[in-house]
């Protein structure tokens, strides 16, 4: 009997060790769970920013979320971390191809290195870092306003490219563009601060301001619909807000916005509608993922017509 019980005791040790799940779990991927902020080099030779989270689904199982140049985020439909190798594949969001985007890469000490497809099927690379925490280490002390629109003229801003030449302009006080057009970035730089904006966006207009150039918070035709967090007052994809609070489109509206690390509070029309919550990582149409790196207010003209009046930010000293 004791004998009996010796030998089903190693076996049980033996199986245990020949399973691969069991193998593998706990601690089999730690090395590239979290949040990395991804750099993807294009074959014209230019990069654009990604972002990709990756944690555990249970045990030995990974899951991982995933935002792209374009669009919110997204839910991988498979995420595999083996023989060194983390594969994640996200299906297509407003990419024209393929119908699924497949991420490979290894750790390179402190950096993950793949590749992934473009749209023409060419082979192209990326390389990732992990995002910071941000976390603030003392309270803010907030330094002096500074208007970032004069009301004269575009002094202080430059469009992100060339391809619609003198789209934005002022008149009558008002910086407005007319589509098509390009986004619209601010030359000065800042970390946290706080923002106030008043905008005004005309039926189903569809705009946004972007946080560091990286956190859109959506501006939109939002009167009267319902709450979503690819919606009016939103960080795009991420934070819905608490409430609607929009105006009729025809209205002058404000935004005000602080950021601290990542955390974000956001005052529509006099109305708390996020309230110190934590923005994850970057949204679509990000300027770039380095977040830890100062960076500009970005303002998205190339979707509609729309109008500002006021952009005023107060930087943290």
């Amino acid at each position: 009997m004791k004998r009996f019980a010796m030998f089903f005791a190693l076996s049980l040790c033996l199986c245990a060790l020949s399973s691969p799940a069991l193998a593998q779990a706990p601690g089999f991927a730690d090395a590239v769970l979290g949040r990395w902020d991804v750099t993807v080099q294009a074959a014209n030779g230019t990069t654009y920013p990604s972002w990709l989270e990756v944690r555990l689904r249970k045990e030995n199982e990974l899951m991982a979320s995933f935002v792209g140049r374009f669009g919110s985020m997204r839910y991988a439909s498979k995420a595999e971390y083996a023989n060194g190798q983390l594969t994640v594949v996200i299906p297509a969001q407003y990419e024209p191809a393929p119908k699924e985007l497949v991420f490979t890469g290894k750790l390179n000490g402190e950096t993950l290195a793949g590749t992934t497809t473009d749209e023409t099927g060419k082979t192209i690379q990326w390389t990732a870092k992990r995002a910071p925490s941000l976390a603030s280490a003392k309270p803010v002390a907030w330094g002096k306003p500074i208007q970032l629109f004069n009301g004269k003229d575009l002094t202080g801003w430059k469009p992100r490219n060339n391809n619609n030449p003198g789209c934005w302009g002022v008149a009558d006080g008002l910086m407005t563009n007319k589509t098509p057009c390009a986004d619209l970035i601010s030359e000065q730089k800042f970390t946290d601060f706080k923002a106030h904006i008043e905008f005004q966006v005309p039926k189903n207009g569809n705009s946004g301001v972007y946080l560091r150039g990286r956190y859109e918070v959506q501006i939109s035709d939002g009167f009267n619909q319902v709450i979503d967090s690819l919606r009016m007052g939103a960080v795009y994809g991420w934070l819905k807000p608490l409430v609607n609070a929009a105006k009729n489109p025809s209205e002058w509206q404000t935004l005000d916005i602080t950021l601290i690390g990542r955390k974000v509070t956001v005052i529509f029309n006099g109305q708390t509608i996020i309230d110190n919550e934590t923005i994850p990582g970057i949204t679509g149409g990000a300027l770039d993922s380095d977040e830890a790196a100062p960076g500009p207010i970005m303002l998205q003209g190339d979707h509609t017509k729309v109008m500002y009046r006021k952009v005023e930010i107060t930087p943290a000293k």
